[in-house]
């Protein structure tokens, strides 16, 4: 039987061990599970389709074309030469298959891989800034679980507080010092205990289940958060938030794009090869199906867009100008934020150094109003005023820890540290 006992003792231990996760494995959990993570795979595959249709652009093309056509009139000598004759056709036919092979593009098809990974990488980027704001929400409900864990055991506390005021009230009164309202007045205030500790269990659900909702776990999964440590040492000024690799994509993009302008106006250079079939051939005199080819260089160099390059490269400066405008106000918004947040965090500071001064009064107060009650020199109702009083300061003290912990993250958040 004991040993039953124990191994059912230790059973429930595994469980409520297993059931306890750290904040590292809500994030972790989080991203998995955040549907914006799949938009990484989503890109590498486009990434990869892109750089290969750029690559098969050195590939031989191969144009197949046909073509039927009657003309009203055709070609004929001025005057007529004896034992001569032509018989130009007036139908034609002809089917013939082209193949080009690129020699040189200008370097259209570098610089089209080039914008290819230059647009991927931004597009990476930019899903992890949406990533990272991700561990904030999960942040904000993790801290929020232990906010109301904490308010949750004050409650217990002054529950268990409450009970020993009602039995000594209750003997109060079974000897004559109290009546039956002190014993209600105490009743009354469990009651409203008990009322409170309802309301935040129902709110602790609500944050367990918006837990497990970013995590896609099971709430008994996410049900016992484990209070982490105060970091040791202080959060770095320095940024390196996902925002600034997001703004230098951008800016490596336009660099791309703006080396591209240069291969509009560059020659083409390629060879090809014709071979088909038709009547006419080659020789449009003869009346007569014949096959053909014709092999040869092709050069093409097109200045028209000389006339548009000077304002395309002035977009393209204003486009970058406004991405480092951007970036600038992202650094000194976040700037402003760490500073309102070291404010935040010395001042919660300052306010946790009174705390335990105020506890230690106010439970010096509690104790002379119960003694005072115990000597009939003062009513039950002012001894509980006394008793929420001290239970406000315990609480108080609490939430000022949780909130100090709180704080300090968001902060190491907004510098990534």
């Amino acid at each position: 039987m004991k040993k039953r006992l124990l191994l059912l003792l230790c059973a429930c231990l595994g469980l409520n061990a297993a059931a306890q996760v750290t904040l590292d494995d809500c994030r972790k959990m989080a991203g998995d599970n955040y549907p914006a993570v799949r938009q990484y795979r989503l890109i590498e595959q486009t990434r990869n389709f892109n750089l290969s249709n750029a690559s098969r652009g050195n590939l031989p093309q191969i144009a197949l074309s046909g073509k039927a056509s009657y003309q009203s009139d055709v070609p004929a000598l001025p005057v007529s030469v004896p034992g001569i004759e032509f018989d130009v056709p007036k139908d034609q036919y002809q089917v013939m298959v082209e193949i080009r092979q690129n020699v040189w593009d200008g370097g259209e098809i570098r610089n089209r891989r080039m914008l290819t990974k230059a647009s991927a990488d931004e597009a990476a980027r930019q899903t992890d800034v949406s990533m990272y704001a991700l561990n904030e929400r999960v942040d904000q409900v993790f801290f929020g679980i232990l906010m109301i864990d904490e308010q949750l055991r004050q409650n217990d506390l002054l529950h268990k507080e409450l009970e020993r005021n009602l039995r000594n009230v209750t003997a109060y009164r079974d000897n004559g010092i109290a009546n039956d309202a002190d014993v209600d007045a105490v009743s009354v205030e469990m009651l409203n205990n008990r009322q409170q500790r309802s309301h935040l269990e129902a709110v602790r659900g609500a944050y367990v289940r918006s837990l497990a909702l970013l995590t896609g776990a099971d709430t008994s999964a996410v049900s016992r958060p484990v209070r982490p440590e105060m970091p040791h040492t202080a959060a770095s000024s320095t940024i390196l938030r996902p925002e600034l690799n997001l703004f230098d994509a951008r800016l490596r993009s336009i660099d791309v794009r703006q080396k591209g302008l240069q291969t509009s106006y560059m020659p083409r250079f390629s060879l090809f090869a014709q071979g088909g079939y038709g009547n006419p051939g080659l020789n449009f005199l003869k009346d007569k199906f014949e096959p053909f080819y014709v092999v040869g260089a092709r050069l093409s160099w097109n200045f028209g867009s000389l006339y548009t390059l000077k304002n395309d490269r002035r977009k393209l400066e204003v486009e970058r100008e406004s991405v480092e405008t951007e970036r600038d106000l992202f650094l000194f918004n976040t700037r402003l934020q760490i500073a309102e947040q070291d404010g935040t965090l010395a001042s919660l500071r300052k306010q946790m150094e009174a705390d335990d001064e105020i506890i230690r009064l106010r439970t010096n107060i509690r104790k002379s109003a119960e003694a005072k009650v115990a000597n009939g020199t003062l009513s039950v109702n002012e001894m509980l005023r006394e008793l929420n009083a001290e239970s406000i300061a315990l609480q108080t003290k609490a939430v000022h820890e949780i909130q100090l912990l709180a704080e300090t993250y968001r902060q190491r958040h907004l510098t990534n540290q």
